[in-house]
């Protein structure tokens, strides 16, 4: 899991406005002041394999997208919703990635992170 979150956290900081910074075992990323995901860096969630993200209202589209995807998760930490996404094998990478771009599109409609 560090190998391949390391992958990720190279892919989305050349995302503009994309920052990542250390928190607590985690890499946080932010956009702007926004979070919309973290990789774990020493820590991790559940079984070690996951990567979180936060979409926030998410429209009736996206909202199919994730209940149909058998990876995703969700964890409710201080009234927010948090999603998981499980890797498996190298192959997951490219969905981790487009689930992260869609948390990264949603922070830009958020006022301030809480």
């Amino acid at each position: 899991m560090k190998v391949w979150s390391a992958a990720l956290a190279v892919e989305v900081a050349d995302w503009p406005r994309a920052t990542a910074r250390s928190f607590f075992g985690f890499n946080a990323l932010y956009r702007g002041d926004n979070i919309f995901g973290m990789l774990p860096r020493t820590c991790s969630f559940g079984n070690g394999n996951l990567l979180a993200f936060r979409i926030d209202d998410a429209a009736d589209r996206l909202k199919g997208r994730l209940a149909k995807d058998p990876r995703i998760g969700s964890i409710d930490q201080n009234s927010t919703r948090w999603f998981t996404f499980e890797l498996a094998s190298d192959t997951d990478l490219h969905a981790a990635l487009d689930w992260l771009s869609a948390a990264y599109q949603a922070a830009s409609k958020r006022r301030k992170s809480k």
